[in-house]
């Protein structure tokens, strides 16, 4: 029985990664990496790969990619792995939020005591 939404074809899957099921040890690409299209698709690429390229003309996180794709997010950084290794996309992570100084927090704290 086939559930509906979902690719029953894992060997879809298997070709598109040429058989890998993992994309490296030193993989930056984790679901809010931002991935940014360094150039534009060329004739002969991989669909999947021109479809990335077209999609992250402006930042696009890698949940989002994968969404868009409708493949799992493992296959979609495999698949940004290899647009990364040839130098297609690059990689960035969101800016966390800084860090603020412990002395004016305790300050605040004792402040909000002494109401």
């Amino acid at each position: 029985m086939s559930r509906p939404g979902r690719d029953d074809a894992p060997d879809r899957l298997y070709t598109l990664t040429q058989g890998r099921s993992r994309s490296g040890p030193d993989n930056p690409f984790d679901l809010v990496t931002l991935v940014v299209a360094e150039c534009d698709p060329v004739p002969g690429m991989q669909s999947e790969h021109a479809a990335i390229l077209r999609m992250t003309g402006r930042p696009t996180a890698v949940v989002e990619i994968a969404a868009e794709l409708r493949l799992p997010v493992s296959i979609t950084r495999i698949l940004l792995s290899d647009l990364q290794a040839a130098g297609r996309v690059s990689a960035r992570h969101p800016r966390k939020a800084a860090v603020p100084d412990p002395d004016i927090l305790e300050q605040v704290l004792v402040g909000l005591r002494n109401l």
